[in-house]
């Protein structure tokens, strides 16, 4: 038998991670001198009425290795082998984390997949590997597939604000307000393991026309592309960004994502993006 292990990076809801048995590992959020896991102590809408009121950006840290100790203590003693499906290691501690808590249990066969993604691509090979595993396929299988798809991710996403990346110190407040006055939503993409910018609009109407644009231009359509959209406070337009993929991609189904708080936190809120495979 083969374990999915996902983490809250992933954006999937957990009612849907339960049903299926997906163990979701919490992200830590740092507030000050106050820490919360962001599965159970900390949701996106208390992380957001928290983010709002805070003065400055809070922090956010990898899983702490012991919470993978269960997981692979039950695997070690089945015989199961475990595929922790983890976030970029280049924004995320999660593959090192996991790679620690492994050490602790020489006898489990562990796998640690190095996504180089976030949120709903993420969740997407989540997915794709728990299809796998319930479908009898071996480890070394799902491994395979989901390094087969890892390079043909693409991400990109605009944030509303460039508020939080001020208070993250990843701009300077004459910058911030130079954008404010010219209206510019900066689209931002997931390359090569990192957040990187790809371009700038003049507006978040146009941000979002663009961000279709692209979608239709790269992706395919299919069940193979996994095409999905992801928000935070900004479900209407999610839906209208939805509609408007559908009209330009084949693909039965683009389902919508809440953005984690450990994304919200550099992304602010009202960030929207898409995601697929090509």
């Amino acid at each position: 038998m083969v374990k999915i292990v996902a983490d809250t990076t992933c954006g999937l809801p957990r009612e849907m991670l339960a049903q299926r048995g997906i163990p979701l590992i919490p992200q830590v959020v740092v507030f000050g001198d106050e820490a919360y896991h962001d599965d159970k102590e900390l949701d996106t809408a208390a992380f957001l009425r928290k983010l709002k009121a805070s003065p400055s950006l809070p922090k956010t840290s990898a899983p702490e290795p012991t919470l993978y100790h269960p997981i692979f203590r039950q695997a070690a003693e089945n015989g199961d082998s475990v595929i922790v499906v983890a976030p970029t290691a280049k924004a995320s501690g999660t593959v090192r984390s996991a790679q620690t808590a492994s050490q602790d249990f020489p006898d489990a066969d562990v796998h640690i997949v190095d996504t180089q993604t976030l949120s709903c691509n993420l969740g997407s090979l989540v997915l794709v590997a728990d299809d796998m595993a319930q479908a009898g396929k071996s480890a070394d299988e799902i491994v395979a597939k989901l390094n087969d798809m890892i390079p043909r991710g693409r991400l990109y996403f605009l944030v509303d604000t460039l508020e939080y990346l001020a208070k993250g110190g990843r701009i300077g407040g004459a910058k911030k307000l130079l954008a404010e006055l010219l209206e510019i939503k900066p689209i931002l993409q997931i390359k090569n393991g990192q957040v990187e910018s790809f371009e700038q609009q003049r507006t978040k109407k146009r941000a979002l026309a663009r961000l279709v644009e692209v979608a239709a231009e790269q992706c395919k359509g299919g069940d193979e592309a996994h095409l999905c959209v992801i928000q935070v406070e900004a479900e209407e337009e999610a839906k209208a960004l939805v509609e408007q993929l559908k009209a330009r991609i084949p693909v039965r189904e683009i389902p919508i994502y809440e953005l984690p708080p450990a994304i919200v936190v550099h992304a602010g809120p009202k960030a929207m993006g898409v995601g697929f495979f090509v």
